[in-house]
């Protein structure tokens, strides 16, 4: 083999391995700009931080999204369970719709307000766990109480202060008392009342995001 064969036969492997490692790295490159390779951010983390009250500062999930539970039949099974009223000395012919009325103009309600003498006993719905402790501009002293099951959260709002001792991840009872009425957050100073909510937790059971379900009928 003569030394221009040997040239030519080096020359084309060098030229296929320097191919090869130009489409390697284009392929690398492409990849770590794909979003779909990429870890994207969670856009509901730091939600958290400034709860606002009702589900309006949280994502609306389709039922299928959260527990495959529709509102309706949501609504049958918590009224099986007899949920107790979560204001001491309120009875259920005291309560009144406010799940669909407005705040600040347009914002849904999507809660109870069960008006109340400040300091007034709020006791759990029924057995569950604290999920959460949390002060907001909004909603002020809460507490997140998620079900035995972890389908539901149940949530208190406006309270002068909590129960002593009350902690994150305390198992508790129904009719237990767990805090009491106030007016912190955005509540009238005059008007002390417990803000109670009820939702469907999302399969990652956040206890800041699901689907809000009324609790009048449930009560009712």
């Amino acid at each position: 083999m003569s030394w221009r064969e040997v040239t030519a036969i080096v020359w084309l492997g060098f030229s296929l391995g320097a191919l090869t490692d130009t489409a390697l790295r284009s392929r690398a490159h492409a990849g770590a700009e794909d979003p779909d390779v990429t870890t994207r951010k969670d856009p509901d983390v730091g939600i958290g931080k400034d709860l606002d009250v009702g589900a309006a500062s949280r994502r609306r999930e389709t039922p299928t999204a959260t527990t495959g539970i529709s509102e309706a039949d949501a609504v049958e099974v918590l009224r099986d369970r007899d949920l107790e009223i979560p204001v001491e000395g309120v009875h259920r012919k005291d309560l009144r719709d406010t799940f669909a009325e407005t705040r600040s103009g347009t914002r849904p309600h999507e809660a109870l307000d069960i008006l109340a003498e400040r300091h007034t006993p709020v006791k759990a719905v029924e057995d569950g766990t604290v999920e959460k402790l949390f002060n907001s501009k909004a909603g002020g002293l809460t507490i997140y109480q998620f079900d035995p099951t972890g389908t539901f959260c149940y949530y208190y709002a406006h309270l002068n202060a909590y129960a002593a001792g009350l902690r994150e991840g305390q198992r508790v009872h129904k009719d237990d008392v767990i805090g009491y009425v106030g007016s912190t957050g955005n509540a009238l100073p005059d008007a002390p009342h417990l803000h109670f909510a009820i939702f469907r937790l999302t399969p990652e059971r956040q206890w800041w995001k699901g689907e809000p379900i009324n609790p009048f009928p449930v009560f009712r």
